[in-house]
Order: C-alpha cells, then structure tokens, then sequence
C-alpha cells in the first residue's frame, strides 16, 4: 500500500545506481590516460620510423575526445528514435571494444610490443570508439536520471552523475596505482633515437610494454557490468509519452511518485510534448546559448588539463610519488562532489555555480604565481587542490543538472545533444593544447607556460562567475515542464 501511495524510493534508486555507472564510465575512461600516459609515450617513442612529438603525444592523450564530441553529436538523434536506455546500451558496448582494444591494438593484424605509426592509428581508432560511447553516457544518463526524478529530487539525483564521473576518476587513479605497484613511469628525456636514447636509464621497462595497457583493459570489467544492467532498467517515462506508450509511462510514474501524483504528472507531460520534437530554435536563440555556454565554461575553466595529467603536473613539481598525490586530490574531488549533492536543492544552482568560479579562480591564479619557485611547492599543491574542489561542488555536477534540466521536453534532446557537444569540442581543445601551452618558454629555463596557463585559467573562472551571475536562469524547484513557459517567456 505504501509503494502505490508514495511510490518506491527503493526503485528509483536502483534505476538512478544503475544509470549513473554510466557516469563512473565516463570518469573511469576520460581519466585512465593519467596514469597510462608516460608509459604509452615512452613506447611510441621506441619507434624510429617516425617522431611522437608533444604535439602528437597530447593528441594521442586526448583522442578519446573526438570520439566524445561525435557521440555527444548523436545523442540527441539516438535518445529520439531509439530511447533512452537502448542508446545507453550503445555506449556500454563502446566502452567494452574500446578497453579492450586500446590494451592490446595489435590485435589480428601487428607484432605484438612492436609500436609503429599504423598503430598509433589504431590505437587512437579504439580510443575514440570509447570517446563516442563517453560522448554518448555524457548526455543521455544525466538527461534519462532527470527525466526519471521527482521535482524536488531531481538536482541531488543529477548530481549524483557527477558524483559517479568523478568517484570513477578516483577508482582509476587507484587502480593504475596499484596497477603500478613497485614499478615506475618513465622519465623521458629526448625525442627519435628509440627507448634506449629517450628514456631515462632507471625507468622501468614493464611500465613502458605493458603498465599502459592493463591500466586500459581494467575498464573492460565496469564496462561489461554497465552494457549488462542496463537491460533491466525501464524506459524514460517522458519519451515514452513521446513515443506514444502512455500506459508504460503511468505505471513507471506510479512505481517512482505514486499513483495519485503519476496521474497529475501525465497530463502536464502530454500537454508539453504536442509533437515528438520542434524546432531547435523554437524557445528562442538565448535558450541554447545559454546551455552551449555552460558546457564551454565547464571546460575552458581547465579543470581537465589537472585531471588528464595529474602525475605529470605532480612530479614536475617535485613531489615524490605523483600518484600518491593524484589518489589523494581524488579523494578531495569525492568529499567536494558531495557538497553540491547535499546542498544542490538547498542552496540552488547560481549561488554554486558563482561560489565555485571565484573559488577556481583563485586555486587556478595562486598556481599561476607560486608553481615552479623553490619553497612554494605546499602552497601550489593547496591552490591545485583549493582549483580542483572549487570544480567540484559547482561546475562539475552543476553544469550536468542544468544541462539536464533547463531545455524544454520538446527540443531536449536535440538541445542536451548540441551543447554537449560544444563541451567535449572544449575538453578536446584545452586537454590537446596543455602539454605544449605548459611546456612553452619565452628564454631557455623560464616558467612562461606554467604561469600563462593558469593565469589563463584564472581569467576564464572569472569570466564564467560573471556570465552566470547575468544569464543563467534558476531552476531549483521547477520541473521540466515549466521550463517550456520559462524560456517562452525570454523570447
């Protein structure tokens, strides 16, 4: 009698576990390259048929990303005419081929252990079939947990993705610990003249053959579990009134709200979705403009250049064992994440948001000042970590619940879909352009990219404060259905 008057809370949160490992995928995928990166250079680098410069180590690094912004791109067509959990499906499976190719992508057709260009090419090829189904969870699992969520639960939910994208970062940076074991990463230290010229002396060789590619096999086992689960979970009951199935529909809404608060729900779901979709532009141009430009700030604010290549920033710093230091800013990352999903409906989104921007640009300006100055070395570590917690009580898991949430029922889809993709575009951009941009001097010696990086950064943080502070909409509150009236009403 309880569940048919109040709905289960044990059903919604089974289907929201069960969506949000999409997000620990997309955590676990986009951060594997931390650890595996140094291993995966110095083997490249073996080949002396051609020069894996930075350029081309900081694409490698970030090629996953172009699958990321393809998948992004799809998911609106996918979520539309194949549903949400089909197309989540989908991204299950990318995930499983992906892991298991980028470990091992010699497979049928090049010696094994021997690097070349053309496996470079298919190395890349496997990251990107995981970018795409990244691209894709990205998207479709924190627009599936909105659709699903009671109004007054809805943003803690949400957050709960991002909860998941990030304690999937710490679960990799764990595993690639221990992955690492007694071994090391390799210190390089020129580039062309195979691993014995390139590599320092002391490196260790198991890192550079085989750490990298356990470390990207290990997403196999989650990914494997994700494409699994996710055929028990029912459809959105918002794209199945869409769909035209809204028997299916009440029933989900009643096992999750109740019977009596399903039938009220229903109407106002109908009443919004007149077609299956409208024009992009329907609600005017400032609607999606203000969802790309979330998804732009998330990521021009920086936040991936830390995460991709966390030990790397570390051990330039000096410190002793950089993935020490990387598991612990993980464990920062889980304790602030938590933050924005306890105080989300309390507090709302702006207020987040603003706090968090000025928060990052402080993190990101005190690295600017202090990283590479002898004695600093406690205070650069504190302002990454004051950055990178700033990042994730506001625009880690914020950006995802607006994004979710502020486009009407008719154009969501297509609208999640383009401003997602301008975020991955972003992510591509400023993971791809940090080594080169961190590495670069203007005299012999200098610290000119350290500083101009994160000062960059800096600036941008106080940028995105200022753009939420004047055109982001509040959403605490509202369901999905007033957000029709809401942008009607801007026109």
């Amino acid at each position: 009698m309880k569940q048919s008057e109040n709905g289960s809370r044990a059903y919604l949160i089974s289907i929201v576990m069960v969506a949000v490992l999409g997000g620990l995928l997309f955590g676990y995928d986009t951060a594997v390259i931390s650890g595996a990166e140094k291993g995966l250079q110095a083997f490249f680098i073996s080949d002396n048929s051609f020069v894996y410069t930075d350029y081309l180590h900081g694409f490698t690094s970030s090629s996953a990303l172009i699958g990321c912004i393809i998948g992004s791109a799809l998911s609106g067509l996918l979520a539309t005419r194949l549903g949400r959990k089909r197309a989540l499906f989908i991204a299950g499976v990318l995930f499983f081929v992906s892991a298991l190719g980028s470990m091992r992508p010699e497979f049928l057709f090049f010696e094994y252990g021997k690097a070349s260009m053309q496996l470079l090419v298919v190395f890349n090829v496997y990251r990107v079939i995981g970018g795409v189904g990244v691209g894709l969870a990205s998207a479709i699992c924190p627009m599936y947990i909105g659709e699903e969520a009671p109004t007054n639960i809805r943003g803690m939910l949400v957050s709960w993705n991002q909860f998941a994208i990030i304690f999937g970062q710490l679960v990799v940076y764990f595993v690639n610990f221990m992955i690492l074991g007694e071994h090391t990463n390799p210190i390089i230290e020129s580039i062309g003249q195979g691993v014995e010229g390139i590599v320092n002396p002391g490196s260790d060789p198991w890192t550079i053959s085989t750490g990298w590619r356990y470390m990207f096999g290990s997403e196999a086992i989650p990914a494997g579990l994700f494409a699994l689960l996710i055929c028990f979970v029912p459809e959105s009951p918002r794209y199945l009134v869409m769909d035209g199935k809204e028997e299916k529909a009440l029933g989900i809404l009643a096992r999750i709200n109740g019977r009596k608060k399903a039938e009220e729900i229903l109407p106002t779901i109908r009443e919004t979705i007149t077609v299956k979709t409208e024009r992009l532009m329907t609600y005017g141009w400032m609607c999606i403009f203000v969802g790309i430009m979330l998804s732009v700030f998330q990521q021009a604010v920086g936040i991936n250049a830390v995460l991709y290549y966390a030990p790397r920033i570390f051990n330039d710093m000096g410190m002793t064992n950089p993935m020490v230091n990387t598991v612990v800013m993980g464990v920062v990352n889980i304790l602030f994440t938590l933050v924005a999903v306890f105080t989300v409906e309390r507090l709302g989104r702006k207020p987040l948001l603003i706090w968090g921007s000025l928060g990052m640009a402080v993190g990101a300006l005190g690295v600017a000042v202090t990283f590479g100055h002898a004695g600093l070395e406690t205070v650069t570590m504190l302002s990454i970590m004051v950055y990178s917690a700033s990042f994730m009580f506001s625009w880690g898991p914020i950006c995802w619940v607006l994004i979710a949430e502020i486009f009407p029922n008719t154009i969501r889809g297509a609208a999640v879909a383009v401003a997602v993709a301008f975020q991955w575009i972003f992510n591509f951009i400023v993971s791809s352009t940090f080594v080169p941009m961190f590495n670069m001097h203007l005299t012999p010696g200098d610290d000119f990219g350290h500083w101009f990086t994160y000062g960059l950064y800096g600036v941008i943080c106080l940028l995105a404060a200022l753009f939420v502070w004047r055109l982001v909409p509040e959403t605490k509150g509202k369901t999905l259905e007033d957000m029709t009236q809401l942008w009607k009403n801007r026109k």
